[in-house]
């Protein structure tokens, strides 16, 4: 019996590999330009542009990222600890309904997405974000929000660094998170100072990984809920979803509350705005990415969310450790579960990979823009933003302090300090879209990739985003979000004083 269980997941991870790499590589050219390409900072219509036009300096980083490696970048950032280890805090609220909520979630996601897609088709650039909010709002908004990005990274790797901790410790269980998180942010800092190129192939295969644990799952879920596959030939059903409690068992009230572990899970795939100043072909690669992308990361979220809970009680699944781990232990193989959790390690790795890639840019486009010390637009021979990346990589050395001090509470907080900054990042692509929508309209400009439904699907977004704000507020674990945001308010105050002053 348990060869046969054994040949299954074989053949699954066969099939799924080559069904992936495949269609990773469709249609991709086979050349690679390694020599540096100048692009202007500033190509998209706004009140601004004549003005800031001059002021946006050239950028100098490589264009060696493929429409794989910017499609899996973003899968890496998106699906990390959020999904493989937050999604129990989820769960805990909604129950059986965070299936609905990540559905609902995911329609929200996808207008972000395409409104993300609509400006950096046009205008591909490494700061993204905060590039469009200076050119559609001025300075001070493009300082401010890329700033806040970059914490919203760096808290991420963080959040990340502390699962990877307790991913550990279900094989040495007295093994200190401190001591993972160090090594952790070793390995990562070397491996983020290698050549773009080797990152994007590094980060493809370190995504891939994850995305074949995740379908092996969904198809082995299928198997045991509709052919009794792992438990004596006996279908599970799905009576789980309304058996315990309901659909709803904590109430419309838990499935609302649900949302702000969804938005934090969902958060990383603006990513692919910031992979655009480093594409080869933004204006194809860019809207093909946005596509593909939100269409597995929603299967991969509501798929394993309703095979998880049609096979368990929905209050049987814990915070200690990774609910994939513990399905998968179900399953009956010798090691299943060990397998699956060193998959999701390696997928906590690949999103703060990711969130570091980003963390370097940002920085880098900060400092070319004059929003940050001069020191951060200083590139390696292989066009690394190396003083950007060593920078946050020492300042990612709180979370090594803090799992020292508070090891049982670092990821919650962490995850609401991080879902208030994707908030705020999200209505700022919102806004910006909106702002660029007006003025090539005005300007009867061309759009390489519209939005859809325009503009009620802005507009509708951003009060979802609101109502996610408030449901902070309402629970006591995330409500420290709210505490900590003035201070960082405060401290960009202070900064934007002082880098102008040196100017």
């Amino acid at each position: 019996m348990i060869k046969n269980k054994t040949k299954v997941i074989i053949s699954l991870l066969l099939i799924t590999s080559i069904i992936f790499v495949g269609c990773g590589r469709k249609n991709e050219e086979d050349t690679t330009i390694s020599d540096k390409v100048t692009v202007s900072g500033s190509t998209s219509v706004g009140p601004l542009m004549e003005k800031e036009a001059e002021k946006f300096k050239e950028e100098n980083l490589q264009k060696n990222l493929k429409n794989r490696h910017i499609q899996m970048i973003a899968i890496g950032s998106a699906i990390g600890a959020g999904l493989f280890y937050g999604s129990a805090n989820a769960i805990n609220l909604a129950g059986p309904s965070i299936s609905l909520a990540y559905l609902i979630g995911g329609i929200f996601i996808l207008f972000i997405m395409r409104a993300l897609g609509e400006l950096a088709a046009d205008d591909p650039t490494s700061g993204s974000f905060s590039e469009y909010a200076t050119k559609y709002f001025g300075k001070s908004a493009g300082f401010f929000t890329g700033w806040t990005y970059w914490l919203q990274c760096t808290l991420s790797i963080m959040a990340e660094i502390t699962a990877i901790g307790i991913y550990i410790q279900f094989w040495a269980p007295n093994f200190p998170t401190w001591i993972t998180a160090l090594i952790c942010l070793i390995v990562l800092l070397f491996i983020n100072l290698l050549g773009v190129k080797y990152y994007g192939e590094l980060e493809f295969w370190f995504s891939i990984i994850k995305v074949i644990a995740i379908i092996c799952m969904i198809i082995m879920g299928f198997l045991m809920i509709f052919f009794g596959f792992a438990n004596s030939g006996q279908p599970i059903g799905i009576s789980n979803l309304w058996k315990n409690g309901g659909f709803f068992p904590n109430g419309i009230s838990g499935f609302l509350l649900s949302f702000i572990f969804v938005t934090f899970a969902f958060g990383g795939v603006e990513l692919i705005g910031i992979t655009a100043g480093e594409a080869k072909n933004p204006k194809e690669s860019i809207p093909k990415a946005i596509n593909n992308v939100f269409w597995r990361i929603l299967l991969f979220y509501v798929g394993s969310m309703f095979v998880m809970l049609s096979i368990y009680n929905w209050n049987e699944i814990g915070v200690n450790g990774s609910p994939f781990v513990f399905i998968f232990d179900k399953v009956g193989i010798p090691y299943a579960a060990s397998i699956i959790n060193f998959v999701v390690t390696t997928a906590a790795f690949s999103s703060m990979n990711s969130n570091l890639y980003v963390d370097g840019r940002m920085l880098y486009s900060l400092s070319l823009n004059n929003n940050a010390p001069k020191i951060f637009s200083k590139i390696s021979k292989s066009g690394i933003p190396y003083i950007g990346i060593l920078f946050s990589t020492l300042l990612l050395g709180i979370v090594v302090i803090l799992n020292y001090i508070v090891p049982g509470k670092v990821f919650t907080y962490i995850s609401s300090l991080t879902t208030l900054a994707i908030l705020t990042t999200w209505s700022t692509i919102l806004l910006a879209q909106l702002k660029s929508r007006k003025e090539k309209i005005k300007g009867q400009k061309e759009i390489t990739f519209k939005m859809p439904f325009y503009p009620f699907s802005s507009y509708i977004t951003l009060i979802y985003l609101g109502i996610i704000c408030i449901a902070l507020t309402l629970l006591p674990t995330t409500r420290i979000a709210f505490l900590v945001a003035p201070i960082w308010v405060i401290f960009l105050c202070i900064l934007y004083r002082c880098v102008a002053k040196s100017k």
